[in-house]
Parts: structure tokens; sequence; C-alpha cells
């Protein structure tokens, strides 16, 4: 048994305006063809597919056979395959990146990151995006090895070797915090050196660059933790004392899950975030407007 044959783009573009516009002449006059063009091109993609699509007998108006319904839906596919391939191309030849990399900091508030990846996603529907996210030193790493064109960390090496372009994007508020049931949690601030007497929760660096080097660690006992999940996870239940960022602990802070320490040593602090890229690679026009994103983002 014969399959069905390859229908054309025009063909499915023709069937289309038919269904949205409701009629073969009000199709004709969408695509400024004349009417009997159009029921030409319907019934040679019928005849590709070897099924009807339209019942012309029912009604006046064209009505889509059950068969129709379901070539419907793929065709509405194909379709916007078609214009989403156009867009990039385009897109391409304009200058625009088919894909932007980027990799943040652990503790970049998550309300702008969604801020930004929603305004970006509307601005450059054709661009691709790939997101990593990473502690400390990584950041840079990532963009260092060409993995990430644009990064937004905290911490930063400047590196002859490796020249980047800096980009002030705000900061993010640090707090250190306990559990209410933590012996440092009944501290009030009067007595320093307590914080070294327990262990503290530190995040660990999985780049070389910050080999050697401690950044916010006080006690001289510390649990090292890949990520800010299971910091978290193990702050509430009172194994420790670390740092987080204040809108990460927030939520916790006002229910009493977590108690922000007075400690002289480990005072709220704020750090400040920072766009990088490769100065021998800047980015493209997608991965600037997404940089002058965040810097709006700050100065608002």
């Amino acid at each position: 048994m014969r399959g069905p044959g390859t229908p054309t783009l025009d063909q499915l573009g023709v069937f289309l305006a038919v269904v949205e516009a409701g009629s073969f002449a009000a199709a004709g006059r969408r695509l400024n063809r004349a009417t009997s063009v159009i029921s030409y091109a319907v019934a040679n993609l019928e005849q590709q597919l070897g099924l009807p699509l339209f019942d012309r007998d029912a009604t006046r108006r064209p009505q889509l056979t059950e068969a129709g319904r379901a070539v419907l839906a793929e065709a509405r596919i194909v379709a916007h395959g078609v214009d989403a391939l156009r867009a990039k191309v385009g897109g391409l030849l304009s200058g625009l990146e088919a894909e932007v990399s980027l990799v943040v900091t652990l503790l970049m508030p998550g309300p702008r990151l969604v801020d930004a990846l929603k305004a970006f996603q509307a601005r450059f529907p054709s661009v691709a995006l790939r997101l990593n996210v990473e502690a400390l030193g990584a950041v840079q790493q990532h963009v260092i090895d060409g993995r990430a064109a644009i990064g937004i960390g905290v911490e930063l090496w400047q590196r002859e070797t490796d020249p980047l372009e800096l980009v002030s994007v705000g900061e993010v508020e640090m707090v250190a915090v306990a559990a209410p049931s933590h012996p440092l949690a009944a501290a009030d601030g009067s007595v320093s050196g307590l914080a070294r007497e327990h262990v503290q929760l530190v995040i660990s660096d999985r780049s070389p660059l910050s080999e050697g080097q401690e950044f916010g660690v006080i006690a001289p006992r510390t649990w090292r933790l890949s990520d800010m999940s299971s910091k978290h996870t193990l702050l509430l239940a009172g194994i420790g004392w670390g740092s987080m960022p204040a809108h990460l602990a927030r939520a916790d802070l006002e229910a009493g899950r977590l108690v922000a320490l007075k400690l002289p040593e480990a005072t709220r602090r704020l750090l400040p975030l920072t766009a990088i890229h490769r100065t021998g690679r800047p980015p493209g026009p997608a991965g600037r407007w997404l940089i002058r994103r965040f810097v709006e983002q700050a100065e608002g």
C-alpha cells in the first residue's frame, strides 16, 4: 500500500489560510489569489495525503473533516517551525547570536534572574539560552574557558592572561544565620570569638581560581558544601552556622526557622554583583542587551 505523499509548504499555508479565514474566497483575498487557485491547492493537498480535509457538501462554509482536524494540528506545528527557522536565520544574517550562554552565581536573586530572562525571551524569541549556576570562581572560570559568553559573579580574580570586561550590576546582601536551637542563636553580639567555636557551613569553589584563599570563613572547623540547597537544609537542622543571601533567608527568618546572628565578626555585608565577559570575545547584540537588563535592574 502506497503511503501519503509529501505536501508542500505552500499547500499547508493555503490549507491554514482557509481554516483561519473561514472560506476559500476569504483565503484567496488574504493570500491575494483567485478562489479557484485556493481550491486547486487544497484539492492537490488532499490528493497528496489521500484524505478529504473539508466537507464541502454539509454547508456553504467548508467544514473540517475528522481527518482535517488531525492534519490541522500538525500543519500548525510545521508552520510554526518554519516561522521559527526564518526568524533564527534572519537574526543570524543581522549578526544576532544563535545562542547566549550565561553563568550566574548561586547568590543571584531569583526574581532578578527571572525578570531578565523573561524579558530576554520576549525580545529575542529566536535566540536559545544556556544557563549554568556556579559558586565563587567557577563563574569566572566558565567565562575564561569559553563555556559561557557572559558571567555574573561576586568574587573576581583579574589575571593578565585572561582579560575580562567588568560591568557592575548591583549587589547582594549576606546575613549570618543559624537555627534557633543553635548555641549562637542566643549570642547578644557583645562577645567576640564565639563564631570560631562552632562549625561553619561554607560553599566550596569548584574552580582553582581561589585556591589558598578564604572568603567570609571565620571558624577553624568548616563543613564544605557544593550547593546552597544543602547548606540551607543543614542550617535549618542546626548543624552549624553560616551566611546566606538575605533574599533566600528572609522567609525562614520571618517564620522563626532561622535566626539572624549578632556576631561582631560576622555582620551583614553587601557583595558586589559584576557581569563579566572576555575582552577579546564580546557578546553579540542579544548578550549585550541581557547585560543592560541587569544594569537597569540595579539602577531601578
